[in-house]
């Protein structure tokens, strides 16, 4: 009588999931061109990852020359930024405020815009104690590459959502 209560509650449970639209995320399996073209800045480590990105998860080609491409993704800007968000009553920063933001814009081979410029903003607090400025110094960073991981993956995102222009 316990088993068959147990598997009415999970049958009644996956069926409310279901009912209420979940659906696990899963891969993308392609973007609505068939080839692209990635322009990042220089010594910024998004480019490569964007790459890997487009290569490890859809069918689209990567190409080197623009020429050759169906349309161009333009990273305009990342940044890191770091504001203080709250400090101790003797004045010391006890939390900071991590903030990733990147620019991108989405253009075909002819240079005209299919996706106008748009901003990611990621934001994560870092607490801080003087007692453990290097193993902070090395959270800070870890979060940056995390942020700069998500920012990639809602780009990615973004991008299969678009309708091919015609």
């Amino acid at each position: 009588m316990k088993l068959t209560l147990q598997r009415l509650c999970v049958i009644t449970i996956l069926c409310l999931l279901t009912a209420c639209g979940f659906k696990l995320r899963g891969q993308i399996s392609s973007l609505p061109f068939e080839s692209l073209y990635i322009s990042a800045p220089v010594g910024h480590t998004i480019g490569p990852d964007l790459e890997r990105a487009v290569t490890a998860s859809t069918t689209t080609k990567l190409v080197k020359n623009i020429e050759d491409a169906e349309a161009i993704l333009q990273v305009l800007s990342a940044v890191n930024q770091r504001n203080i968000l709250s400090l101790s009553g003797g004045g010391r920063v006890r939390e900071f405020q991590l903030i990733y933001r990147v620019r991108t814009r989405l253009v075909d081979n002819q240079g005209i815009e299919i996706v106008p410029e748009n901003e990611i903003a990621l934001i994560r607090i870092l607490p801080f104690l003087d007692a453990q400025i290097l193993a902070k110094e090395a959270e800070e960073k870890m979060l940056y590459r995390d942020m700069q991981a998500d920012a990639v993956q809602q780009i990615i995102w973004r991008l299969s959502a678009i309708k091919k222009p015609e």
